[in-house]
């Protein structure tokens, strides 16, 4: 069967045959030995020529096979079943997995009639970890990458002896878990997955080369590689090159031997720089695609392993004719049509390929067929959601860069894949994480996108760009609170059965991540899921059935927009009771909007170093502040940001609403973006005046507030109707050493009994249980305690309470306070993003305080000085009950 049309034909005659053989009076044993032989030709001849018609007429005939042999013929179920997953590799059919997988179960199960032998048994779990893997890698969604984790670790308990079968297992299960870390930042998956990398050594170490026979699908034998000394390196070097002129070539053990050599030569390379190593990882790399059959299935590999050797010669070398021929074979991998699959990622390399040149060139050309390639790449349905977002958001900025006319397309692309590529991870807390990870391109890419529609003069559509890309993860945990009473009215089963969706997604979503280590018993894992891996499968059940549930809403009449981003009718409601000012920090352009509830937004320019100067007026108060409150360097520098905010934003500003007949002492409210969100644009100035006596800012002309998006202030408008003649106000104080002007706040708070019923939580009585349940009953609440913030971890921001016990920004946000109205949190940090945290996402205790009830809510930017709380209280108080506007800046 040497040649294509010869195999086929041959197959097609094997087919014949068995089925003739299906006659009862024919013995089973002869009939088993030529189903085997079928099973087997058909794997040769159709893995190279693609013949599906073949492989369905196969299939076929070993499916009647299966029904008329005797019970425990299970080497005509493992034809079955291996046939199937060669046309599985073909079609992707989910069909012709489940069928497979259904096989070998067959095979697998002791409750099955006849003895299964042991070899049986092996090339079953070695089929069904095949498929197991194969499926996780065409189809990268997280519930086959936990199935295979899952399944993987079981078949290698199955395997302790047999060691040739521990190396392969080992090998997918340290690459699956690797993946798993990178995807969330699991550090038990990445000790797993440094653990499994060591036992590979261990294995491969013990026994002979001749032994070694990885499955070419697994990528993670060159981590393993990077373990070897190079003394062992050049050993293995030594020892394939004694293995390769004794191998008869044509054989997949020759082939294998060459793409072994180009594997370890680059390894050896990267022990001592030697770039004629490089040059024979190249050689046996060619040779090695060379062996490779034109139209086998895997022929991507050999390619791939190519390509990367030559742009890691160009990287080390910068000599062009690498990068050429990588981009050329960049495109060989393209004209595979059978491995899909593979394509989005074999044009993410090829793309950056392009635009170094281009750039090293000026090679227009290559950045516009990189855009070219980009628009086909992101609606690749194989790869992930968060990957599809990266390569969006580079089609963007490089459409952008070369004004393309797909650049809006781009962004429109971005920002409908970004909330999706959130959703991938199952909790707040590594969705967050994952935002963080794909760096500042992505963060800042609604911010881009509305410059670019500033620019177009499209203001309305920059306002509804900023909402849907801005506080994401404060928007989907506000969509599992919509509102059912319309829905209630229509369909009262379906609003139902969304309402308890949403009620599971939440208490799934803003639980604290489980672990992803497996169960163990006598130090074995045992069969089943880890935690982490039942919370992914379960997030992605409950996220699919959402969204079948919102397409049949949105089928509704009068429902078509449910859930949809708001409209800019809808978010210009926003500024009903004064202006709404946007200010979005952009590297590309800056820009001030204004919104008005009665008429279109009007646009501030900004100058040319806007950006720039932004971005050093928060860094020089971010460093002062790290020489106290009350040092010198900090007074200073504070009155200097205060003054270059008012030239940067408040001089341009106060003149526009000025023109515009916004009178003073006026409500503002400030939805700031980037840099600014650590600002305080309440406090700018000194601003000048005909009285030079007095020293006045932008608070004494104007009453500013702050909203991290226009939806949270609408929202805030919603609260419960419910009037009370006396309102409630909840007091949770911690006074020590540390906070001796709490005892005064305390005080000051307790005085106000006469206007307000106050109910205390101090010293122990203010533990995060006591906190939750008091503030359920009470109207307003006041928090006199210290305020934590954890680096990198914004769900962890906390109050910290008695006895050091902590009410962390998590535990709030899984509240619901129905009847809250106002609340006061006189603590340091409680409105100041985390560092490494997002700006534009607002993570912050004041934040969430408004999304679990409180209409608005008092924060501090950053740490306070002891006594600041008590005067503050008093003067705030005092304004609040007299029925004066307060002048002290509200979320």
């Amino acid at each position: 069967m040497s040649e294509a049309g010869d195999g086929t034909e041959n197959v097609n005659e094997m087919v014949d045959l068995c089925r003739e053989l299906l006659d009862p009076n024919i013995s089973a044993d002869f009939l088993v030995a030529a189903i085997w032989s079928l099973g087997g030709a058909v794997t040769t001849v159709c893995s190279p020529v693609r013949s599906v018609q073949l492989l369905n007429k196969a299939i076929e005939c070993l499916r009647d096979a299966a029904r008329v042999c005797t019970p425990g013929s299970h080497l005509v179920l493992y034809a079955l079943a291996h046939t199937l997953f060669t046309r599985f590799m073909e079609t992707h059919s989910n069909d012709d997995y489940e069928e497979a997988t259904a096989q070998l179960e067959r095979i697998l199960d002791p409750n099955q009639p006849g003895e299964c032998p042991d070899s049986a048994q092996n090339l079953a779990l070695c089929l069904t970890s095949t498929l197991v893997f194969v499926r996780s890698t065409i189809y990268e969604n997280p519930e086959y990458s936990e199935v295979t984790i899952s399944r993987l670790r079981t078949l290698l308990s199955s395997f302790s002896d047999d060691r040739e079968m521990r190396l392969y297992l080992t090998d997918i299960l340290a690459t699956k878990t690797r993946e798993r870390f990178t995807h969330y930042s699991l550090s038990e998956s990445l000790e797993e997955a440094n653990s499994y990398t060591s036992q590979l050594v261990d294995i491969s170490s013990s026994q002979g080369l001749e032994k070694y026979e990885l499955l070419e699908l697994s990528a993670g034998a060159m981590v393993q590689r990077s373990y070897y000394s190079m003394e062992r390196t050049r050993e293995k070097i030594q020892r394939l090159e004694e293995l390769l002129p004794i191998t008869p070539p044509g054989t997949p053990h020759h082939k294998r031997l060459l793409s072994e050599l180009g594997e370890w030569y680059k390894s050896k390379y990267y022990h001592n720089n030697d770039i004629s190593d490089l040059e024979e990882s190249i050689k046996y790399s060619r040779l090695s695609l060379d062996a490779t059959h034109s139209r086998h299935q895997w022929r991507v590999l050999p390619l791939a392993s190519l390509r990367n050797v030559l742009l890691l010669a160009f990287e080390k070398t910068s000599k062009i004719n690498y990068l050429d021929q990588s981009i050329a074979i960049g495109y060989n991998i393209l004209e595979l049509k059978s491995v899909q699959f593979i394509h989005f990622h074999a044009i993410r390399t090829l793309v950056s390929s392009l635009l170094t040149r281009g750039q090293l060139l000026g090679r227009r050309e290559d950045r516009l067929e990189a855009v070219r390639l980009m628009s086909l790449a992101v609606d690749n349905q194989y790869a992930r959601e968060p990957d599809r977002f990266r390569l969006s958001c580079r089609w963007a900025i490089v459409a952008r860069n070369i004004s393309h006319p797909t650049t809006l397309t781009a962004y429109k692309t971005a920002i409908s894949l970004m909330e999706k590529s959130l959703s991938f991870a199952p909790t707040v807390s590594i969705q967050h994480a994952r935002l963080v990870a794909m760096g500042k391109n992505c963060q800042t890419m609604p911010l881009d996108y509305a410059s670019f529609q500033i620019k177009l003069g499209r203001f309305e559509e920059a306002v509804e760009t900023l909402e849907q890309g801005r506080a994401l993860l404060w928007s989907e945990m506000r969509g599992l609170r919509t509102p059912m009473a319309r829905l209630i009215e229509e369909d009262s089963q379906l609003a139902k059965r969304f309402a308890n969706i949403n009620q599971e997604l939440e208490a799934l979503t803003t639980s604290i991540t489980p672990s992803g280590r497996p169960e163990m018993e006598d130090g074995v894992a045992q069969d089943g899921m880890d935690p982490f891996g039942q919370l992914v499968v379960k997030q992605r059940k409950l996220v699919e059935e959402r969204d079948t549930l919102i397409s049949q809403i949105r089928g509704r009449p009068g429902f078509e927009n449910f859930l949809k981003t708001p409209s800019f009718t809808t978010l210009r409601s926003a500024a009903s009771r004064g202006p709404v000012i946007i200010i979005n920090h952009c590297k590309w352009c800056s820009d001030i909007l204004i919104i008005f509830h009665n008429y279109l937004p009007c646009s501030i320019p900004t100058t040319d170093d806007f950006y720039t100067r932004a971005n050093k007026l928060r860094d020089t108060l971010v460093e002062a502040r790290k020489h106290g409150l009350d040092s010198g360097e900090y007074q200073d520098a504070l009155s200097s940001v205060l003054k270059g905010l008012y030239e940067l934003v408040g001089k341009p500003v106060i003149k526009k609403i000025r023109l515009l007949g916004v009178p003073e002492q006026s409500r503002i409210w400030w939805c700031p973006t980037s840099v600014f969100c650590s600002l305080p644009l309440h406090a700018m100035g000194p601003i000048p005046s005909s009285d030079s006596s007095k020293l006045r800012y932008f608070s004494d002309l104007y009453i500013p507030s702050y909203t991290p998006s226009l939806s949270a202030l609408i929202e805030s408008r919603k609260a419960n109707q419910q009037i009370l003649e006396k309102p409630s106000l909840l007091l949770v104080a911690r006074p020590d050493d540390s906070l001796p002007g709490v005892k005064g706040e305390i005080k000051a708070i307790r005085s106000l009994g006469p206007r307000v019923t106050v109910a205390d939580l101090v010293s122990s009585d203010a533990t995060p249980s006591s906190v939750v349940e008091g503030l359920r009953g009470s109207r307003f609440a006041h928090f006199a305690c210290h305020g934590v913030l954890e680096t990198g971890k914004p769900f962890e921001a906390s109050f910290e309470l008695h006895g050091g016990s902590r009410l962390t920004l998590l535990d709030i946000v899984r509240s619901r306070l129905p009847d809250a109205e106002f609340a006061f949190l006189s603590c340091c940090h409680t409105a100041e993003i985390t560092e490494e945290s997002v700006a534009d996402e607002a993570l912050h205790l004041t934040a969430a305080m408004q999304y679990c009830g409180f209409r608005s809510v008092v924060g501090t930017m950053w740490e306070m000085a002891d006594t600041d709380g008590r005067d503050l209280a008093k003067s705030f108080y005092k304004s609040l009950f007299s029925g004066q506007e307060t002048s002290v800046p509200l979320l």
